[in-house]
């Protein structure tokens, strides 16, 4: 069994591995602007900054990791993006994507990914 923080750090890195698996740059892992954090800051490309927030957990049984991203959650991430974008000074196009990753027996995870996820 994980302890809750060694779990969400684990899931972490496992979602830096998807998405440099996907050609995918990390560009920072938990980006902090005042009480936001961004877990992870992806560039594809020349032209695409990806805010991802990853949630982890270790099995189904209070729902999808996906459902736990509150409203307040949101806003405080669009916050840390919007900060980040200005101090990059990045004129390229940006997406938010939810990373859900559940703990499988034997220590792998299920990844799903919601790109687009909010605005």
């Amino acid at each position: 069994m994980h302890a809750p923080h060694a779990l969400g750090q684990a899931g972490e890195a496992a979602a830096a591995e998807f998405y440099t698996a996907r050609g995918y740059e990390v560009l920072a892992r938990g980006y902090r602007h005042g009480r936001a954090e961004v877990d992870l800051v992806l560039r594809q490309g020349a032209a695409l900054l990806v805010f991802v927030e990853v949630k982890t957990r270790s099995g189904g049984q209070f729902g999808a990791p996906e459902t736990f991203v509150s409203a307040r959650k949101k806003e405080l991430f669009r916050l840390a993006a919007t900060h980040l974008q200005e101090e990059l000074d990045w004129r390229g196009d940006i997406r938010f994507d939810i990373l859900a990753l559940t703990l499988r027996h034997g220590g792998s995870f299920l990844i799903e990914a919601f790109e687009d996820a909010f605005y």
